[in-house]
C-alpha cells in the first residue's frame, strides 16, 4: 500500500538551508507534497526541478512571497489554504530570515526595522492566518532559531532596537529578532496547547547560506563549531521529524541545538516572561490595522 503524502509548507527555502532541507525530503521514500513561499518563484522552481526528484511521489508548489510585505503574506496563506483543500499541514517551517541593519529610507512604510518584520512579524502573522488549520492538522510547528538569542540581556531594549531607522547593528538586530522569534513561539505553544507540537530549532554555526547578503555579516568554515549548509539542514530535519515521546517533560523546554539535545531553560530565561511572549505576539486584527492592511 502506497504511503500517504506528508504536507510541508514552508518559507525560506528558496536557497541555503531551507533549499537543503526540501532536497533530502525529496531524496526519501516517504512521499512529500510541498507548499514554499519565495520571491522568485520561477527561479526556485527551476531550482527543484534540476534536482530530478521523483514528481510521482512527491508534489512541489512555489507560490509568491516577499515577507517584508505583509499584504504579500496574507496572499500566500490565501493560496496555501486554496492548494490544501480539505488536505491536513503536517508541518510549517519558518526559516526565512535575515541580517540587515535598521536604516530604512525615509520612505519605509512601517515604524518597524525590515529585519524584525521579515524574521518576526510576517511570520507570526503568517501562523495567524493558518491557525484554524494548523489546530486541525496538529501540525508540527518549527521555528529555525539561533544561539544569538544569548545576545539579549535587557529585554527593555528590544522595543528600540528594532524600530525602523533606528541605526541598530545588523548582528546586535538579528540577536533581537531571534530573541522576538522565541517570545512568539513560547506563545504559539502555550495558545496550541493539545493541538500542535512547537519547536524552536538551531541549525548551528553555517556558513555558505544567504543570511548576510545585505550586511557586511560574513561566517566562515574556519570558525570553531562551524558545519556545511548539508550539516545544517540535518539539524533542522531532526526537529522536523522528532517523535513526541522524545519531547521533554517540561513544555517550555522547546529548543533543540544542533548538536540535537534540549536546551536548559536557564540558557532562555529571559523569554519564559509570559507577559513578554504576549506583548510581542501582537494579535492578528493589531497587525493589520498597525500595518494598513
Amino acid at each position: 500500500m502506497a504511503a500517504i503524502a506528508k504536507t510541508f509548507v514552508a518559507t525560506g527555502c528558496s536557497s541555503g538551508l531551507g533549499f537543503e532541507l526540501v532536497k533530502q525530503l525529496l531524496g526519501q521514500s516517504q512521499p512529500y507534497k510541498f507548499i514554499l513561499g519565495a520571491r522568485d518563484t520561477k527561479g526556485v522552481s527551476a531550482s527543484f526541478a534540476a534536482l530530478n526528484y521523483d514528481t510521482n511521489k512527491h508534489e512541489l508548489s512555489v507560490f509568491p512571497l516577499e515577507l517584508s510585505d505583509l499584504k504579500g503574506v496574507r496572499t500566500f496563506a490565501s493560496q496555501t489554504l486554496e492548494k490544501l483543500g480539505r488536505g491536513k499541514v503536517d508541518c510549517l517551517l519558518l526559516n526565512a530570515g535575515m541580517v540587515k541593519s535598521a536604516e530604512e529610507p525615509e520612505a519605509w512604510g512601517s515604524r518597524w526595522s525590515e529585519q524584525y518584520i521579515v524574521n518576526d512579524l510576517s511570520q507570526h502573522y503568517l501562523i495567524h492566518l493558518l491557525k484554524e488549520k494548523l489546530v486541525e492538522s496538529k501540525t508540527r510547528i518549527v521555528f529555525v532559531s539561533s544561539g544569538a538569542i544569548r545576545q539579549v540581556k535587557d529585554t527593555s531594549k528590544l522595543e528600540t532596537d528594532v524600530k525602523a531607522r533606528a541605526g541598530t547593528g545588523a548582528v546586535d538586530l538579528y540577536g533581537s529578532t531571534k530573541f522576538i522569534q522565541l517570545l512568539n513561539a513560547h506563545y504559539w505553544r502555550r495558545q496550541l496547547k493539545g493541538s500542535c507540537d512547537v519547536v524552536a530549532v538551531s541549525p548551528g554555526l553555517i556558513p555558505g547560506t544567504g543570511l548576510g547578503r545585505n550586511s557586511v555579516f560574513a561566517l566562515s568554515m574556519d570558525m570553531p563549531d562551524a558545519k556545511t549548509v548539508p550539516e545544517g539542514a540535518q539539524n533542522i530535519l531532526r526537529a522536523v521529524e522528532a517523535k513526541k515521546s522524545d519531547f521533554p517533560e517540561d513544555p517550555e523546554q522547546i529548543f533543540l541545538t544542533s548538536w540535537g539535545e534540549w536546551w536548559g531553560k536557564d540558557v532562555y530565561g529571559l523569554s519564559l516572561d509570559k507577559a513578554l511572549q504576549d506583548k510581542w505576539s501582537v494579535g492578528k486584527d493589531e497587525i493589520e490595522r498597525e500595518e494598513g492592511l
